[in-house]
């Protein structure tokens, strides 16, 4: 089973659309059940919290359901997880900084990495935006997933 970690760093907006999002392709295309999908933040504010009602609404209005509780990540995730997917630049490097042993640092992406038609070098923040912000970032994290999950489907 492939295992996927999202991060950003309070796991109330990004990654847990993420998670979200990817979860609901792995549906669609019947393989749910061949892929972990979790999400995790660099600092531990929102521990236990539910997404940020902002991008719970985004969300919906396109069909995806965010349930996630945040949680902060752990070195053990750089062990148990088969991708680490961060959001921006920042969040990249403290994810890199991590793995003090540069040993997973074949594990360690960038969400943008995996965009297929739209092009940003990382997925903003959009906690202190208004809808449209929330929606330029679900738009780039609809795209990557899109990427990531081809990815994954051509290692199965």
């Amino acid at each position: 089973m492939k295992k996927i970690l999202f991060v950003c760093m309070g796991n109330i907006c990004r990654s847990p659309a993420a998670e979200g999002v990817m979860k609901s392709l792995l549906n669609k295309n019947g393989i749910k059940d061949k892929v972990y999908v979790d999400s995790a933040g660099t600092i531990d504010y929102h521990t236990g919290e539910f997404p940020d009602p902002r991008m719970i609404e985004v969300a919906s209005e396109r069909g995806y359901e965010l349930n996630h509780r945040a949680r902060q990540i752990t070195k053990s995730d750089l062990e148990n997880f088969d991708y680490i997917i961060t959001m921006d630049n920042q969040i990249y490097k403290s994810v890199n900084r991590l793995d003090s042993q540069k040993q997973y640092q074949h594990k360690i992406f960038k969400m943008t990495d995996f965009l297929s038609e739209m092009e940003a070098d990382e997925i903003p923040d959009p906690y202190y935006g208004n809808k449209e912000d929330f929606e330029y970032s679900l738009d780039l994290i609809e795209d990557a997933a899109k990427g990531l999950l081809n990815r994954i489907q051509n290692e199965m």
